[in-house]
């Protein structure tokens, strides 16, 4: 599905990440598996070192730190916000939504919209179009994007395939109505038949949390994890984003006319440097304009990568000057997305620590 924006702009990114950092081989030694292949894994997949949340850490409190921080340094300010959109798969809790959690710790004003979005890889791009079209409302100016997921408590810590490349993370977005003229292309597509490739198998209606679903198992490659961990079957996911992803791009900048070469920055979803590095090449572009240097520092933080990527790798430059960027989500659901638009010069484009 193809879908265009007018008129409308980023203003700001801050991306909030934990101060808790855990190095790859911290947790080597729960690996099944010998010192060699681990490191040898370490440099295939480009994994080093990430941040992960203290225990009891949820969604909201990175989310309501970045707000607090915006708010304290008049970045933000309370009154303007019109919307609150929250992209996780880690809500607070099942019920009530947790975007509502936040705008009532703030006691923003009653006039407003608070709308939680369960979506993953593809997710940040999935919360820009839903931003953008909100704006399209005459009462609606400013939207403040929300991304975060806690998801490390849920992945086994025997498990070499998801748990060095797992990381905790939140983003802000600022998103407004533009008074210049402005061209925003995305497109997105969705295929629930491949939806269980990733998944955490137990804790909803179909399958609740029990004694039973914490007991770990073994698998046929020696990790082991329970009902209740996130499981990854990392070679259809892999496939996946090497058949489904470059053709997305292709039509994206067609729709744009623009040509890839003409394209400054690719950031796109970090799931790993190897798979990053395949698709740039796949796509045809420089390994240099697609960044793929977030999972080795911060780890994989679902759909919160792109804009980890933004403010670690340009930061202070987007307080200048404008790029013309593409992004790309691709992932859990099976979802994947990619968006071109112009980000710059912003109001703020950082990182701060939990």
């Amino acid at each position: 599905m193809d879908l265009k924006f007018s008129n409308k702009k980023i203003t700001g990114i801050l991306t909030i990440l934990p101060e808790r950092e855990v190095s790859f081989e911290d947790e080597m030694h729960n690996y099944n598996f010998s010192t060699a292949k681990s490191l040898k894994l370490k440099s295939a997949l480009g994994l080093n070192k990430r941040r992960i949340v203290e225990e009891g850490v949820c969604s909201s409190d990175l989310c309501i730190k970045g707000l607090s921080y915006l708010f304290e340094t008049n970045k933000l300010q309370k009154e303007d916000i019109d919307a609150i959109i929250l992209v996780t798969q880690s809500p607070d809790y099942i019920m009530p939504p947790t975007s509502n959690v936040i705008q009532g710790y703030f006691g923003l004003k009653h006039d407003m919209i608070c709308l939680d979005i369960n979506q993953g890889c593809a997710g940040y791009i999935v919360g820009l179009n839903q931003a953008f079209m909100m704006l399209d409302q005459e009462a609606i100016n400013k939207v403040v994007l929300l991304n975060a997921d806690v998801l490390s408590p849920k992945v086994s810590k025997q498990d070499r395939n998801s748990n060095p490349l797992i990381g905790d993370a939140a983003s802000i977005t600022i998103i407004e109505k533009s008074t210049q003229e402005t061209e925003i292309f995305c497109n997105i597509k969705t295929n629930g038949m491949g939806a269980l490739v990733l998944q955490i198998p137990a804790g909803g209606s179909r399958l609740p949390s029990s004694p039973e679903t914490a007991i770990l198992h073994e698998d046929a490659s020696g990790n082991f994890r329970s009902k209740d961990n996130l499981v990854m079957k990392g070679d259809e996911v892999f496939n996946f984003v090497q058949v489904e992803v470059p053709p997305l791009i292709e039509s994206l900048l067609n729709k744009a006319s623009v040509k890839k070469e003409d394209v400054d920055y690719y950031m796109f979803h970090q799931p790993n440097r190897f798979m990053l590095h395949k698709v740039a090449d796949k796509i045809g572009v420089d390994r240099d304009k697609m960044p793929s240097n977030v999972v080795e520092n911060f780890g994989n933080s679902s759909g919160v990568t792109i804009p980890v990527a933004i403010t670690y790798n340009l930061g202070s430059k987007l307080l200048d000057e404008k790029f013309k960027i593409c992004l790309s989500g691709f992932g859990v659901g099976l979802t994947w997305a990619s968006m071109l638009l112009e980000i710059g010069p912003l109001d703020f484009c950082e990182i701060i620590e939990y």
